[in-house]
């Protein structure tokens, strides 16, 4: 069984999701159900799909969660783009949370084409 805390992906995508969870307990309260859970679930995924995927036997089965991490991600992407729509979130906190997630979801795509040419 590997660490999952070693790959590079797990950290740098556990940052924003800390990031996220600060953020969002400036959000209107009605939203606590709404966008706010929304958003923190997705950003959490990220990084526990990649520490259940990195515990599997296979790349295979490795890959597949680094795919659904990716689609989390492209969540995140959205929700926080909508956060930032509605006002929740200034212009300077969404750019450098949106920018985390790029970098994030660029890093998940070339794991994932790595663990694909192993299979």
């Amino acid at each position: 069984m590997q660490d999952f805390r070693k790959l590079a992906v797990w950290q740098k995508a556990h940052e924003p999701t800390l990031a996220v969870y600060k953020t969002t307990k400036a959000f209107p309260r009605d939203e606590l159900r709404g966008l706010t859970s929304q958003l923190r679930r997705a950003a959490a995924s990220v990084p526990a799909n990649l520490a259940e995927g990195r515990c599997r036997n296979t790349d295979r089965d490795f890959r597949r969660f680094v795919g659904i991490a990716m689609g989390s991600a492209s969540d995140v992407e959205y929700h926080l783009l909508l956060a930032h729509d509605l006002g929740y979130i200034d212009e300077a906190r969404y750019q450098e949370l949106a920018d985390g997630v790029e970098e994030i979801k660029r890093m998940l795509s070339a794991l994932f084409d790595r663990l694909s040419e192993k299979s």
